[in-house]
């Protein structure tokens, strides 16, 4: 009989389920994709319950519920740092309290209850682990060593901020760590509050951000807001922050260091903004090397897993690899709080004797990320018949044909195949896909398809086999987590004119493959093997058809909704934006061909979720 064991995380931002067979994911999924509100804190229902029928299970076949962090002593933390920062932080006190009185400190009584339902169904045994446990577990056990330093970075947990484990077989050994209120993950989030983003979910911006600037003020950094010692740890000067007092990050202090007020969200972006983007950026880059180096000194051991909200820097990742003295680094594909539930649910498992059946295999235990819900070509026909959908049915590799030759003629391509994805990135199932050799793309995608700022850069798929001739890369990159430069082959040696500068900078030619080639000749890969097939047999006949193996792969969402689930969303999203083609499994569906979208009943009202 097999051990199932379910876990979760819930109640603060991007709660997710997960779920492990015999130590092996065989499904998760975060809860924003089922209910439409992105990063969403409630409790996984809708998760859960697809988790369950992937497996073609129960809950009461289920061994163990796992939370993905503890309770109790988070709210001795919160507690602690309320009665710290007294008289001030008062409002946010008397607003935060009385949760935190009643069930947020029982948060795993309320999972229960939850999971019974108004039923009272029967639970299992539900179990809190703990926060950066959580984080080291999803970056170790999915991982495909044997044996490696795990190193987790993050806002906070319960207490601890940053840790460092020791992995082997199926153990985790916990060697060091730092603790609130000193966090890297919260310096980073205050440059981006302070730069008019939202913290939680505009760190990436901030990344995006850097190469515009200069990092004039990482000196004014390390001498006012952060110490940082040879071997990585670090304290905060707390007197620069808001966030131990109040309801924001910043305040006047800030102001006062960095030459006026924050930037407004959707203000215009200065000078100043590119320049704080590319100074926290590089001190960030400059810590986790120093902390990646201690890991291993610490550990002995050359490979590196890494989980957190910070391992979503993939800018610091690829330093990592150039100059932490690693042979190896895997980062969790989901390593920010939606992956502490699958995190939960192998610490839960493995020590109940659960083995890393992956192990030996050449491969992580993932599945390419690809743990979300599919659809069949038989339920996608069903939706598109009941609603008068026109589309050619060519099959799979038909469409694959199809697809290559109209993204060499510049067409968009909405990508919409098999198992979503688990974690922020699309990988190929759930994309928008774009020819990088046009220029102008980058521009059309941001403003006309994703609606979102300009300066974004986005992301190259590449055949694994081909990756070197476009990009430096010392290692695969399957969970497009890792920067590299341009390879020098495909770099443009245009000069960047006098004067020119910020977000003109886009306008600059860089290489043969522009539209995913950031301002300072990095690009953020996805190299694809057989682990994602069908974008791979995609990308194959793009190959064929242009010499180039290399496509341009965004989420399919717009800005600020979550990525798409089901066909009716993706249909939506198709006909809402500027994208060309829409490739539904083995369908494939024009524009022209659509009859006209009406948004009230189609999308706010109407079609069936499913």
């Amino acid at each position: 009989m097999r051990q199932l064991v379910l876990g979760l995380s819930a109640f603060y931002h991007d709660s997710a389920a997960a779920l492990v067979a015999d130590g092996v994911p065989v499904a998760a999924a975060q809860e924003e994709r089922f209910s439409r509100r992105r990063h969403d804190p409630s409790f996984p229902h809708e998760a859960v319950g697809y988790c369950l029928r992937e497996a073609g299970a129960e809950l009461g076949d289920v061994s163990a519920v796992a939370y993905y962090e503890d309770p109790a002593l988070k709210f001795r933390r919160v507690l602690a740092t309320y009665a710290g920062a007294a008289p001030h932080g008062l409002p946010s006190f008397l607003d935060g309290m009385p949760a935190w009185l009643g069930w947020k400190r029982h948060a795993t009584r309320a999972v229960r209850d939850h999971l019974a339902g108004p039923r009272g169904r029967a639970v299992p045994e539900v179990v809190a682990r703990r926060h950066h446990e959580s984080h080291a577990a999803s970056a170790f056990f999915a991982s495909p060593y044997p044996s490696a330093a795990v190193l987790c970075v993050d806002g906070v947990g319960e207490w601890a901020t940053t840790t460092v484990w020791q992995g082997a077989g199926t153990r985790l050994r916990h060697l060091a760590e730092l603790r609130f209120p000193h966090s890297l993950g919260l310096l980073y989030s205050a440059f981006t509050y302070f730069c008019g983003f939202k913290v939680d979910s505009g760190e990436y911006k901030l990344m995006g951000l850097a190469p515009y600037g200069t990092p004039r003020f990482a000196p004014l950094i390390r001498e006012r807001l952060i110490d940082v010692k040879p071997d990585g740890s670090f304290r905060l000067d707390l007197r620069w922050f808001e966030f131990l007092r109040g309801r924001v990050m910043t305040g006047p202090g800030f102001e006062q260091l960095f030459g006026g007020p924050r930037r407004r969200a959707e203000g215009p972006l200065t000078e100043r903004e590119f320049d704080l983007a590319a100074s926290v950026q590089q001190v960030t880059e400059e810590v986790v090397v120093r902390l990646a180096r201690t890991a291993r000194r610490l550990t002995g051991e050359p490979r590196l897993c890494l989980a957190g909200g910070v391992a979503l820097n993939c800018v610091a990742n690829g330093r990592l690899l150039e100059d932490a003295g690693l042979t190896e680094l895997w980062v969790q594909p989901a390593a920010g709080d939606a992956g502490g539930s699958l995190g939960a649910a192998l610490a839960e498992a493995h020590e109940r004797g659960a083995p890393r059946a992956h192990l030996g295999s050449g491969h992580d235990a993932m599945a390419g990320a690809l743990l979300g819900p599919a659809y069949s070509d038989e339920e996608i026909g069903a939706y598109l018949d009941a609603h008068g959908i026109p589309y050619e049915r060519p099959g799979f590799d038909g469409v694959a044909q199809q697809v290559a030759g109209a993204l060499a003629g510049g067409a968009i391509v909405g990508w919409f195949q098999g198992r979503m994805e688990f974690g922020p990135r699309a990988l190929g199932s759930r994309s928008i896909l774009a020819d990088p050799r046009d220029p102008g793309m980058q521009s059309a995608l941001n403003l006309r398809t994703k609606f979102r700022e300009s300066f974004r850069p986005f992301a190259p798929a590449v055949l694994a086999e081909d990756a070197k001739d476009w990009f430096d890369l010392r290692q695969e990159s399957p969970y497009m987590l890792i920067v590299g430069r341009v390879a020098a082959a495909q770099r443009l040696a245009a000069e960047v004119p006098e004067g020119v500068r910020g977000l003109d900078l886009l306008h600059v030619p860089r290489s043969t493959v522009p539209a995913v080639t950031h301002v300072d000749g990095s690009a953020r890969v996805q190299t694809v093997d057989g682990r994602h097939p069908r974008l791979r047999r995609l990308l194959l006949a793009f190959k064929e058809r242009t010499g180039c193996p290399v496509l341009v792969n965004t989420s399919f969402n717009v800005r600020g909704e979550p990525i798409v689930r089901t066909p009716r969303e993706a249909y939506a999203c198709f006909m809402r934006t500027n994208i060309d083609l829409l490739a539904l499994g083995g369908f494939l569906l024009r524009k022209e061909e659509q009859p006209p979208w009406q948004e009230e009943r189609d999308w706010r009202d109407g079609i069936p979720m499913d």
